[in-house]
């Protein structure tokens, strides 16, 4: 049986620490756990056996319209991992057009942690 589980409650503040003390403080906006509506669409599992635990949230650096997703990885006990589901940038927009390509990049980005998770390849 697969000890990961959906975690559908803000992001675990882990995901924003740790990102921090590996890039450096105030990289990582897009973690604030105290972030309830933006930013989304966002994705967590937690391996209720180690303590690990993913996600898959979208990330931007300076152009906060500029984003992709990203798959996030924690170790049980310290790091992050950076997994890399291929491209999934995208432009945030009311556009119906840009939401169903960021909708497509996202679906990617949650089958690569499913697949990760599940321990298949890409």
């Amino acid at each position: 049986m697969n000890s990961w589980h959906r975690y559908d409650a803000p992001l675990l503040p882990e995901f924003l620490e740790r990102f921090e003390a590996r890039w450096g403080q105030g990289t990582a906006p897009f973690l604030d756990p105290e972030i309830h509506e933006l930013p989304v669409p966002r994705a967590q599992w937690v391996n209720a056996d180690t303590g690990a635990a993913l996600a898959v949230v979208p990330m931007w650096t300076v152009d906060e319209r500029r984003r992709c997703f990203a798959v996030l990885y924690l170790p049980p006990v310290s790091g992050i991992w950076l997994l890399r589901p291929g491209i999934t940038d995208y432009v945030e927009s009311r556009d119906e057009e840009e939401l169903r390509l960021r909708n497509d990049a996202f679906k990617k980005a949650v089958d690569h942690a499913r697949a990760f998770i599940h321990g298949a390849g890409p």
